[in-house]
């Protein structure tokens, strides 16, 4: 099997930003400090009204051309994680596909995956690499939460931003100066908590068409089945439980040691569930990267988004360490390793 290598990562914020006073603004129970303090947010970047998915991919993968100067004549296949595609059919991908001009021999497809999307998209475009199906291919995350939270929900409204990333795997050695191959994968899937994070009313199966705001004793929000919910506990309780023996096994998997690992790289949910992993895994601080104060949870963008800004900030970036977990419920993780002549 030939090496394959993730060969450049760029990434698009929309332009409204939705920061933690205006949040306190509008839930004034909820102040700004407090706000900072429980999610490590500042700022979210959401899509305008009329922005779609495709549209924000679009703007991430003109960047990315611009970037690296690569011919887009030259992607053989194209592949979109995203949760909120612009039609519940056509493919999304198809539609992207003819918005950016490429090549009508290519593959495309859409798969629904998200805070483990990217890992699992390294996963898929690396087979695709190593089977000759492809050469090059486009690896997309783009999601927009935004227009699945309700407007009175702030729990959601304080973690979750917009954003698309485009980033290029393929066999060519050096095509980029970070150039990083891909190592092996381990995942994980525990289906039995698929309700912890769901809009019910979505797809074929609507549980009861509930489109009234649920309200407590006390007039505040709680649910609405055609918008986004979470429980955050059990979220938290399937990431402190799953993630710290899969870091481990990633590790065993690749025939490496924790001391080999330059940096870990984790799906940014927010800053108390991080840093209470990185203690559970017994990482430290230096090695464990966090960037989402200016962007918040970006769900399968986050980790793209914050590889591509580690390596803008360091410079002994070597062996690099991707765990996704979230939705699903779905976990996984790979090790990427910096190519050296």
């Amino acid at each position: 099997m030939e090496n394959v290598y993730i060969a450049g990562i760029s990434y698009y914020l929309p332009q409204v930003k939705l920061s933690n006073e205006m949040i306190s603004k509008d839930h004034p129970e909820w102040s700004i400090d407090k706000i900072s303090k429980k999610t490590g947010i500042e700022n979210r970047f959401l899509a305008e009204k009329s922005e779609t998915v495709s549209d924000m991919a679009v703007k991430a993968a003109e960047s990315f051309f611009e970037e690296y100067n690569i011919d887009r004549s030259s992607i053989d296949y194209l592949l979109l994680c995203t949760q909120n595609p612009d039609y519940t059919l056509p493919t999304t991908a198809c539609i992207i596909q003819e918005k950016l001009g490429l090549s009508k021999s290519i593959g495309a497809l859409d798969f629904n995956l998200g805070c483990s999307g990217f890992v699992y998209g390294l996963g898929l475009a690396k087979g695709i690499v190593n089977t000759n199906q492809a050469k090059r291919v486009l690896l997309i995350t783009a999601d927009v939460y935004s227009k699945i939270i309700n407007e009175k929900d702030k729990s959601n409204k304080t973690l979750f931003g917009d954003a698309a990333t485009v980033t290029l795997v393929t066999n060519e050695e050096r095509l980029t100066d970070n150039t990083f191959k891909i190592l092996d994968f381990c995942y994980g899937t525990d289906g039995s908590g698929y309700d912890n994070l769901i809009v019910k009313n979505s797809g074929t199966n609507k549980y009861n068409e509930q489109t009234e705001d649920v309200l407590d004793e006390k007039g505040t929000y709680v649910s609405n089945d055609s918008y986004l919910f979470m429980d955050g506990t059990k979220i938290f309780n399937f990431t402190s439980f799953n993630v710290p023996p899969m870091i481990q096994d990633v590790i065993s998997k690749n025939n490496m040691t924790d001391e080999e690992i330059s940096y870990y790289v984790f799906h940014q949910a927010n800053a108390f569930m991080l840093d209470f992993i990185r203690k559970r895994c017994k990482i430290s601080e230096e090695k464990f990267y966090v960037s989402m104060s200016d962007t918040g949870n970006t769900v399968s963008s986050s980790i793209p988004i914050a590889l591509k800004r580690l390596f803008k900030e360091k410079s002994d970036v070597d062996n690099v360490l991707l765990c996704g977990f979230g939705v699903g419920l779905s976990i996984g993780g790979v090790i990427i390793k910096k190519y050296e002549n």
